[in-house]
């Protein structure tokens, strides 16, 4: 297990130990969206990932870090959804138990993923507190082990492999983006971009209703958002300690959009790349579309990060 920020040869040891458990997903590109961007934009297509999110990296490298003795009593987390789905699947792959705590307003398709991986299920108030009460409840009954969704640098970098392949495909990318949550993929973005890019930036884009991440980005310690109000599901988290300490020193600048802008760029995706995704995944296209005179005539890469969406849920 990692003890501090990954290095290099971490993610790539990272990625060579689960390359032969995910999807490497493809890179889809719109001539309509990028003529609307005013620049080349490459979208990484992780709603294409096992489980349908990247999360299946960090929780499968993490898993698989993990020496035997500590997953014999199983795995254990707290997640709304695709973290949780992670975890599950890893613990199916390594034929061990998961149990997994849940907020009670998780969205359908994230529940029913962990049901199907066989993990056992938790309900919980849709608070922070209960979720990690949740946790402890569990580690006390059944001595599993606990992978955090974010605040985990074995978590950091599996994710951080997304954009390494990203990279690898298209090396002369000027920028990329990533949304922002707990940040763990933000930060392995941000460590990939730092190893393996001689000149792109890293930018995020976050919810105007769970703007936490840029308050944090601008205070340099772990901040609160103001109000939680937003389509994106998957973005409700704070930033961690570990998370906010790669970020504030590979990170750009972080990005904020409204739910009206999400859904716009939520469309544009369905309509010109023919594929599912997630509100939370439409967030950093909603901000290169908001700021596009920061962007004009570069090469940009966006991490399309989940597409577990209960499509009756979306306005249109």
């Amino acid at each position: 297990m990692l003890s501090a920020i990954p290095s290099r040869l971490d993610i790539v040891t990272s990625h060579e130990r689960i390359k032969s458990y995910i999807n490497r997903t493809p890179v889809l590109f719109s001539e309509i969206i990028n003529e609307l961007c005013g620049c080349q934009v490459f979208f990484k297509c992780e709603n294409l990932q096992k489980i349908g999110a990247f999360k299946a990296r960090g929780g499968l490298n993490a898993a698989l870090s993990l020496d035997k003795e500590l997953i014999a009593n199983g795995l254990c987390t707290h997640s709304s959804g695709n973290h949780a789905q992670a975890v599950a699947l890893a613990a199916k792959m390594l034929h061990t138990k998961a149990y997994i705590v849940m907020p009670n307003n998780a969205p359908k398709p994230k529940v029913n993923g962990v049901i199907n991986l066989g993990a056992e299920l938790i309900f919980c108030e849709p608070t922070l507190e209960a979720r990690e009460n949740g946790v402890r409840e569990i580690i006390e009954k059944t001595g599993a082990h606990f992978i955090h969704p974010f605040d985990n640098y074995d978590v950091i970098a599996g994710q951080a492999t997304a954009a390494k392949e990203l990279l690898e495909e298209n090396p002369d990318l000027d920028s990329i983006l990533a949304p922002v949550g707990g940040g763990g993929l933000l930060s392995g973005t941000g460590l990939s971009v730092k190893y393996f890019s001689n000149k792109a930036k890293v930018y995020a884009g976050e919810p105007e209703g769970a703007a936490d991440a840029v308050l944090s980005f601008r205070s340099g310690k772990v901040e609160k958002a103001p109000y939680i109000n937003t389509i994106a599901d998957g973005l409700l988290t704070n930033l961690s300690d570990k998370t906010l300490e790669i970020i504030k020193n590979t990170v750009e600048d972080i990005l904020l959009v409204n739910d009206e802008e999400i859904l716009t760029a939520l469309k544009l995706v369905f309509n010109n790349l023919k594929i599912i995704i997630e509100p939370s995944c439409a967030v950093p296209l909603a901000a290169l579309i908001k700021n596009k005179h920061l962007f004009k005539n570069q090469q940009v890469g966006i991490i399309l990060s989940g597409g577990n969406v209960d499509l009756s849920k979306l306005t249109f």
